[in-house]
């Protein structure tokens, strides 16, 4: 069962973050940027089925992208019990390979960040780009490695909710600084772009689940609001 706890103070939260685009070198947000969540709020992460699941799926994306054939696709779907964990934009680009492809490949990084949440990366460096060994660390659907089979030797250490409502927050302040920076012309820190933290940001705005008098109930995946 997922552990509810009660969130950091938002404004220490904030004040850490701020300090880190300063180390980075890029732009602060205005005074009055939002803060991601108020004090007295919780925090908890989505279960560990729930976020290994959608690891899986957005691997499986991913083979799609860069050349599964469909009927692989399917096969490997219905044999590992994941169908209901699919979306509909993501089912329509299995199945006929509907929608925007390069938006697709981009759910790199978010799985990566998930990958965080359970503890298989060890960290989100937003200088630097998605870990060499990711792919190891992910089912082996080529190989016909199963679902439940990636499952039975995983060695997940879900983050502490704090840490990663830390990290939210984090890239709730990256994804603005580095849309400004690039709508500047101001360099970046490392070798990943705006794309990549948004991407970043998706991911633990889904994972990280906030409860409090002025939230709604936490998003399905494809209703995580980027916009602001």
């Amino acid at each position: 069962m997922a552990t509810v706890v009660p969130a950091p103070d938002p404004a220490d939260v904030r004040e850490a973050s701020l300090d880190e685009l300063s180390r980075l070198g890029l732009p602060l947000p205005p005074g009055n940027f939002p803060l991601v969540w108020e004090p007295g709020d919780e925090i908890e992460l989505r279960s560990v089925g729930e976020v290994e699941a959608r690891i899986a799926v957005l691997h499986l994306i991913l083979a799609r992208c860069f050349g599964m054939p469909t009927e692989a696709a399917m096969g490997w779907l219905l044999g590992s019990r994941l169908v209901d964990s699919v979306t509909p934009p993501e089912w329509d680009f299995v199945t006929a390979g509907k929608g925007d492809h390069r938006s697709f490949v981009l759910h790199h990084d978010a799985l990566f960040a998930l990958t965080w949440v359970l503890g298989l990366t060890k960290q989100l460096d937003p200088s630097l780009p998605v870990d060499e060994d990711l792919v190891a660390k992910l089912p082996n659907i080529v190989g016909g490695e199963t679902f439940d089979g990636w499952r039975r030797r995983l060695l997940v250490a879900p983050q502490h909710p704090a840490d990663a409502a830390a990290l939210l927050d984090l890239h709730y302040c990256l994804d603005w600084a580095y849309l400004e920076s690039e709508r500047e012309g101001l360099p970046l820190p490392g070798v990943i772009d705006s794309h990549a933290i948004g991407q970043r940001r998706w991911a633990l705005e889904w994972a990280v689940m906030l409860r409090g008098p002025y939230h709604d109930s936490p998003p399905g995946w494809e209703e995580v609001d980027l916009s602001t």
